[in-house]
C-alpha cells in the first residue's frame, strides 16, 4: 500500500515486475533445481496462462475490436471472468497441457528431455501465431485491463514461495532430492520417480500459467513473440546464478537480475561528464550483464547461494560467530 502510493509509476511498474519474476524463477527452479531435470519449455506454460487470463478478462466489445481479420471463437467471444477467476483459469489450463506432455516429457531424462521440452515450448508459440481465431495470431492482443498490482503480484510471489518452501521441506520434497540425486537409487527405494516429478512439473506449470496472465495485464498488450525461448533464458540465467535448488537464491537471482537491467540503461544514453558528452552505446547494457553473470560462474560456481536457504536461526548463528570471533579471548592482548 506504502510503495502504491509513495513510488511513481515507473517504480510501481519495476516492483511488479519484481514479483512476477520471483514467482516464475521459484517455480521454475522447483523442476530444473529441486527436481534436477533440465526443462527447457516454461515460455509454454507461460503463454498459455497469459492468453487464458487475457481473454478470459476482455469485455465482448473488446473482444470484437482486437479479432477484426478473423472472428474470435464462441464461446470465448462471450466468456468474461473476474480477474482472481481468470488468473486461477490460466494457472489450470497451464496444468491441463502440463498433464497432456508430462507423459512423453518424462519418458526421457537430460539433453533429450530438454529437447522435447524446448520442442513443445516452439509448439505452443508457433501455434499462438498462427491460431488467429483465439490468439488473434501475430497482432495479439491490445487494450487489456491493467489489473495487475502489487498486491496482485507478490501475493502470488509469497504464495509461489510459500508452497514451493513447504513442499521441498516435506517429505514429498525430499523425495525429489532423492531423485535428483540418484533416481536408480531412489526408485530402488520404493519411490515412484515418475509420479514424484509428475508432481512437481504440474505445480510450476500452475505457477508459470498464473504468473503469465499477471505479465499479460501488468503490460496489457502480448503477442506471440513475447513469449520466445529467450524467456526461458532468461529463467535459466536466474536460477543458474541463485543457486539450483535454492528457493532463496532464485528470489534473490530474479530481484537483482530483473532491477539490474533496468538500472543499466543508463549506460545505453548519452551522458555528460565535466563538459564531455559520452554517446550511448546501444547493447551496452547487456554486455556489463554478460560480464557480471561471467564473474559470478567464475567465483561462484554453484550460484550465488548454492543449495543454501536463509534462515534466521542460520544468520543469527553467523552473526554470533561474527562476534565472537572479533573479541579476544582469554589471555589474548
Amino acid at each position: 500500500w506504502g510503495a502504491e502510493r509513495w513510488a511513481d509509476e515507473y517504480q510501481v511498474r519495476l516492483l511488479n515486475n519484481v514479483a512476477i519474476f520471483i514467482t516464475l524463477a521459484v517455480a521454475y527452479n522447483l523442476i530444473n533445481g529441486v527436481c534436477g531435470q533440465l526443462h527447457l519449455g516454461p515460455n509454454a506454460f507461460i503463454t498459455l496462462g497469459a492468453y487464458t487470463a487475457a481473454l478470459l478478462t476482455m469485455t465482448p466489445a473488446e473482444k470484437t475490436l482486437n479479432f477484426l481479420v478473423t472472428p474470435l471463437y464462441w464461446p470465448l467471444s462471450q466468456a468474461t471472468l473476474p480477474f482472481p477467476a481468470a488468473l486461477l483459469a490460466g494457472g489450470l489450463v497451464a496444468v491441463a497441457f502440463g498433464l497432456l506432455t508430462g507423459f512423453p516429457v518424462f519418458r526421457v531424462r537430460g539433453d533429450y528431455l530438454a529437447i522435447v521440452t524446448l520442442g513443445f515450448g516452439e509448439v505452443v508459440r508457433v501455434l499462438a501465431n498462427n491460431l488467429q481465431g483465439v490468439t488473434n495470431g501475430p497482432l495479439g492482443l491490445k487494450g487489456l485491463y491493467p489489473y495487475t498490482n502489487l498486491w496482485w503480484s507478490w501475493g502470488v510471489a509469497v504464495a509461489a514461495t510459500a508452497v514451493v518452501t513447504l513442499l521441498v521441506n516435506s517429505s514429498y520434497g525430499r523425495a525429489l532430492n532423492a531423485i535428483r540425486e540418484d533416481e536408480t537409487a531412489a526408485r530402488a527405494m520404493g519411490i515412484n520417480t515418475f509420479r514424484h516429478l509428475l508432481g512437481a512439473y504440474l505445480l510450476s506449470a500452475f505457477f508459470f500459467g498464473v504468473g503469465g496472465g499477471l505479465l499479460a495485464h501488468l503490460i496489457t498488450t502480448i503477442s506471440p513473440s513475447l513469449f520466445t525461448f529467450f524467456l526461458t533464458f532468461n529463467l535459466l540465467i536466474i536460477i543458474v546464478v541463485g543457486g539450483l535448488g535454492s528457493t532463496t537464491g532464485a528470489i534473490l537471482a530474479a530481484a537483482g537480475f530483473t532491477l539490474a537491467g533496468e538500472w543499466l540503461r543508463i549506460v545505453e544514453e548519452p551522458t555528460a561528464i565535466f563538459g564531455f558528452t559520452i554517446p550511448g552505446i546501444p547493447g551496452m547494457r547487456m554486455v556489463i550483464l554478460s560480464l557480471a553473470l561471467l564473474l559470478v560462474i567464475i567465483f561462484c560456481r554453484r550460484g550465488l547461494m548454492g543449495r543454501r536457504e536463509f534462515s534466521w536461526t542460520g544468520l543469527g548463528r553467523r552473526l554470533r560467530g561474527g562476534v565472537s570471533g572479533s573479541a579476544p579471548g582469554p589471555g589474548k592482548p
